[in-house]
């Protein structure tokens, strides 16, 4: 279940600081008189979706993504040529795996962020990167914090980065794209019946994901309903007594190769044969492709009304 704890590294606020990133951080800091940075003449002011003021180049040429959503964002609106950065999750589309690793989402190298000379960082709140992003300030490299909450949201934030990049022409192409497909979904699904969903994202322990999380909402929009949508948890560990009192209808498994839990066999869903699978780039990345796996998973959910999306 590599892929849940990459997840559940990035959803849940880590308490502990590396040694190894704080004496990077002070290293950095000593030598950074030469290398801090004003934003240049020409420059824009924009305020990010944690409502923080960023000061940025009016057209940034050396970006490093902190995110594979990010880095998905990035190329799709066609500016992978000034992508200098990556982290090592970050492998969609192909093309970015050639990119200099910067670290991974929660580790990044304040050196490598230097030495490639970034004039943009972005960055997402799944990473819990608050107190990295204060010392890039403090560095006057500008980082910009996309903060997608909701599916329909993740148009918000392309356009966003879309404007912030001078990429906004494609950026309102893009969204306007994603959008046509989500309000296809939505009409779809008028008056139909929502079956109950559990989406199980690690198995030993059952991890499902709780009411207040980008997965739960997917599940929404896809026309189900999540049984364990009441939990106040982001990500709580579930009983299988509890997954199977509550009956549910479909069950999604995140890993391609995960088993079904073998009490779970006992359940509707699997009765039923409508034990699913699904890419958990698809589910958890809030970039372009999550409409895809909103497409994937409401064809699932309701055959009767969509057909299986072909990629």
């Amino acid at each position: 279940m590599r892929a849940f704890f990459k997840l559940q590294s990035t959803a849940t606020r880590s308490r502990r600081r590396p040694v190894v990133i704080i004496l990077l951080l002070a290293g950095c800091l000593i030598t950074s008189c030469s290398t801090r940075r004003t934003t240049p003449a020409g420059g824009q002011t924009v305020t990010d979706e944690l409502g923080r003021t960023v000061k940025a180049p009016a057209s940034p040429q050396r970006i490093v993504s902190l995110a594979p959503s990010i880095t998905e964002i990035l190329f799709a609106l066609g500016l992978g040529d000034r992508v200098v950065g990556v982290t090592s999750y970050c492998d969609y589309p192909p093309e970015a795996t050639s990119k200099e690793k910067v670290g991974d989402t929660l580790r990044p190298s304040v050196e490598k962020l230097v030495a490639l000379r970034a004039d943009l960082v972005i960055a997402s709140t799944s990473s819990q990167l608050e107190q990295f992003i204060g010392k890039l300030d403090d560095l006057g490299i500008p980082v910009y914090v996309s903060n997608p909450r909701r599916v329909g949201e993740v148009t918000d934030t392309i356009e966003r980065i879309g404007t912030l990049t001078g990429a906004t022409e494609r950026a309102r192409e893009l969204s306007d794209s994603l959008q046509k497909r989500m309000a296809a979904i939505d009409a779809g699904l008028r008056g139909a019946e929502r079956p109950h969903v559990l989406v199980i994202l690690n198995t030993e322990p059952l991890i499902t994901a709780g009411g207040s999380t980008f997965v739960n909402d997917l599940i929404e929009r896809a026309g189900g309903r999540s049984i364990s949508a009441n939990e106040s948890a982001e990500y709580p560990q579930y009983s299988l007594e509890t997954a199977v009192a509550a009956r549910p209808e479909v069950i999604f498994l995140q890993a391609q190769d995960a088993p079904l839990p073998s009490r779970l066999k006992e359940t509707p869903a699997a009765r039923a044969g409508r034990v699913y699978h699904i890419d958990d780039n698809l589910m958890l990345r809030p970039g372009p492709r999550i409409i895809d796996g909103l497409e994937q998973m409401a064809a699932e959910l309701h055959p009767e009304i969509f057909k299986p999306r072909t990629h």
